[in-house]
């Protein structure tokens, strides 16, 4: 089985960090290529950063001409595209903010999200409600950081047990990482807090094996069908 991730920005060394987390939670004879867009905002924080992040990531996955893939991975937390994505190819497409979140749920009644800075919050609760899952969400908190701050390990840490206690006190049972670039944090900072910590990247990777697994992919009833005129090139996948 062979999955494509794709960073939402352009910080190649980012990609590289998520590709590492997704191999790290995939299965055996699951193979995990990253894709980073050609252009597009170095790191997506904000409503116009996540705008053109979409457009970037269609564009990268519209033009790619590497080996056929099974699964689509969108390693861009809160951030917009993933419909189009689901339009545009023919396999499962797995957005790891929602997987996140989905797992969330099955371990808690409540679950809070620790993300980076405070703006991100409400981009990131639209996209837990257009995913249904916002209901369960006791609070979105932000730690003060920038996504290229993440490179800061110990900086981050700090920063994410801080924002956690908020999550806690709110109502949160279950922490999910708000950010693909925080990918592996849940080892170092899920026995500290005494919750279970969830790694959008590796729910990603895992929902993903399952679809795929199950013979399952995007419905092309209603929503998600395609003009027939239009579908010649598209979608590469399998």
């Amino acid at each position: 089985m062979r999955i494509v991730v794709t960073n939402c920005n352009t910080t190649q060394s980012m990609t590289e960090e998520i590709v590492r987390g997704a191999r790290a939670a995939a299965g055996p004879g699951t193979t995990v290529t990253g894709l980073t867009p050609s252009w597009g905002p170095e790191s997506a924080e904000g409503w116009l950063d996540s705008y053109l992040s979409a457009a970037a990531v269609l564009d990268t996955l519209r033009t790619y001409a590497g080996p056929p893939y099974d699964a689509v991975v969108m390693a861009g937390f809160g951030e917009h595209g993933r419909e189009g994505v689901r339009e545009l190819v023919d396999v499962p497409v797995v957005d790891i903010t929602e997987a996140a979140a989905h797992l969330a749920c099955l371990l808690g009644r409540r679950y809070g999200v620790v993300t980076t800075l405070e703006r991100s919050c409400g981009q990131i609760e639209d996209s837990l409600y257009t995913a249904g899952v916002l209901p369960n969400c006791a609070a979105v908190v932000g730690t003060g950081l920038g996504v290229l701050d993440l490179a800061d390990d110990r900086r981050t840490e700090e920063a994410f047990l801080t924002a956690a206690e908020r999550a806690r006190e709110a109502g949160a049972e279950v922490l999910v990482l708000g950010c693909a670039g925080m990918t592996g944090l849940q080892r170092v900072v899920g026995e500290k807090l005494g919750m279970p910590v969830v790694d959008g990247v590796a729910a990603g990777v895992k929902l993903a094996e399952s679809l795929v697994g199950l013979g399952l992919t995007t419905s092309r009833v209603g929503s998600y069908a395609r003009p027939l005129e239009k579908r010649r090139g598209w979608g590469r996948g399998r």
